[in-house]
């Protein structure tokens, strides 16, 4: 049996979750709404979450559940947030 191993460097997966804080900043702006009002879609009781994951700070990031919910809440395919 082969045992398969892969290194990714810390800097592909932080530019990983860039990518995807990037494409939700976009696809938020376009759907005309502020990061207060996703937040609030979401849940939370502010813009926190929202805008230290659309910059990747302090290695904060979305998660698959809030992919699910952000994808439903604009009304796009979750697989917007993955392209380049």
């Amino acid at each position: 049996m082969k045992t398969l191993y892969f290194d990714f460097t810390d800097e592909e997966i932080a530019n990983f979750y860039r990518l995807i804080g990037k494409n939700v900043k976009r696809l938020r702006q376009e759907k005309g709404l502020t990061q207060m009002e996703l937040g609030l879609a979401l849940g939370h009781t502010g813009v926190g979450t929202i805008s230290v994951a659309e910059v990747y700070h302090n290695k904060k990031h979305f998660n698959l559940e809030h992919l699910y919910k952000i994808a439903k809440i604009l009304d796009c395919d979750i697989s917007e947030f993955f392209k380049d």
